[in-house]
């Protein structure tokens, strides 16, 4: 893995230098010397960037830039924390685009085998496709949660770039993608085929007025999610002080972090990253932003909460609600109160469920189905199984 990381800069170090004791870059172990890692052994987060944006499609030849963000979230105080986090540096560009994913599949894969929750910091955000592909020594099906505002599908049959590796992700083997989530997406910048094709793939995409409408929404969806990346460009070009965002309309600092947040506490989660990042110098409140993002994830992470057993009744009460021609049977943890409603294994069809399984919901869900209202997601999730 070593082979692929060159180190942070020396700005940043000198920054860190200067920092009052007690703050994140006091605590936090860096790659600074060319060739010697930081000791990975107890640590849960290491922070990463990488430094590639060629296959954007308005790529002009600038180069990416993380140290703001990394000296923005080294400002910072730390929670009541119990984890330790690295700062492993950069994956800087290869030769080849193709080369730089292989050196983002490698490192990725080698943090996840060691139970260490990357942080990724990334230029284009076709790295998400190499981010994905870590993951397939994996062993199972994966869940991608995306916030951004456009779905990013594209032609398929085409070159990847940072606005179709999506439908890379869809069709290329090994096929380990289950579930596709959305985030906030705006539907002017989105083609009404590709909204159609969400639809008809069963994927889950959430507008931005009904994420901001009720920001909850989006936990379920998080907790089931493996990975958790986020577009920059969801953010309101207001809150990233920033000539080059994209939109004025999308998710302000408190919306975002509490996402992040979410994505923190979840028990699945096991890599987040944050893209399209470019050179923010001049845009120090953008920069803290992302830090705050990054600081509100690892606060979630520091106050997981692992639930009990599925198989123990006193640890989830159980609720059968009869509806059409099925019984939907939802159970409520004692212990945190979230809830999940139960996906049958269907027998006689090509089901991707050996057995029966929990899909994470909400209690609004629970009412939709007491009023005989199917949840929308449980419906998408049943029909995918059976394709």
């Amino acid at each position: 893995m070593i082979e692929f990381l060159s180190p942070i800069s020396k700005t940043v170090i000198a920054h860190k230098e200067v920092l009052p004791e007690g703050v994140l870059g006091k605590q936090i172990q860096t790659h600074h010397v060319t060739g010697d890692l930081p000791d990975l052994k107890n640590v849960k987060f290491a922070i990463l960037g990488i430094l590639e944006n060629r296959n954007d499609e308005n790529y002009l030849g600038e180069e990416v830039s993380v140290s703001s963000f990394r000296k923005a979230l080294y400002a910072l105080y730390p929670g009541n924390w119990s984890y330790n986090i690295i700062d492993i540096g950069n994956i800087e560009k290869g030769e080849t685009v193709q080369d730089t994913y292989f050196a983002v599949k490698t490192v990725i894969e080698a943090l996840l085998k060691k139970k260490i929750i990357p942080l990724i910091l990334g230029g284009s955000q076709d790295l998400l496709y190499a981010h994905y592909r870590a993951y397939d020594s994996h062993g199972s099906m994966i869940n991608l949660a995306n916030v951004d505002t456009k779905f990013d599908l594209g032609d398929a049959e085409k070159p990847i770039s940072n606005k179709s590796f999506v439908g890379k992700i869809i069709v290329d083997k090994p096929y380990n993608l289950f579930n596709y989530s959305l985030l906030g997406y705006q539907s002017y910048f989105n083609a009404p085929e590709e909204i159609a094709l969400m639809e008809k793939l069963y994927f889950d995409a959430y507008r931005l007025g009904e994420v901001t409408q009720d920001i909850t929404v989006v936990e379920p969806i998080l907790r089931d999610a493996d990975i958790v990346a986020m577009d920059i460009s969801a953010i309101k070009s207001a809150e990233m002080s920033y000539k080059n965002s994209a939109s004025p309309n999308g998710f302000d600092g408190r919306e975002i972090c509490a996402i992040a947040r979410y994505a923190g506490i979840s028990n699945r989660v096991s890599s987040f990253g944050i893209y399209e990042l470019k050179d923010f110098k001049t845009a120090e409140t953008g920069a803290m932003l992302v830090a705050q993002i990054l600081w509100y994830f690892i606060e979630g992470v520091n106050f997981r909460v692992q639930e009990g057993s599925f198989e123990n009744d006193k640890d989830y009460n159980t609720y059968k609600v009869p509806i059409e021609d099925d019984i939907l049977i939802f159970k409520k943890s004692n212990k945190t109160g979230r809830w999940w409603i139960e996906l049958p294994f269907i027998s006689g069809v090509n089901n991707k469920l050996k057995t029966p399984t929990l899909l994470p919901c909400t209690y609004g869900d629970y009412l939709s189905a007491t009023n005989q209202e199917i949840p929308e997601r449980w419906y998408k999730a049943r029909r995918k199984n059976e394709v």
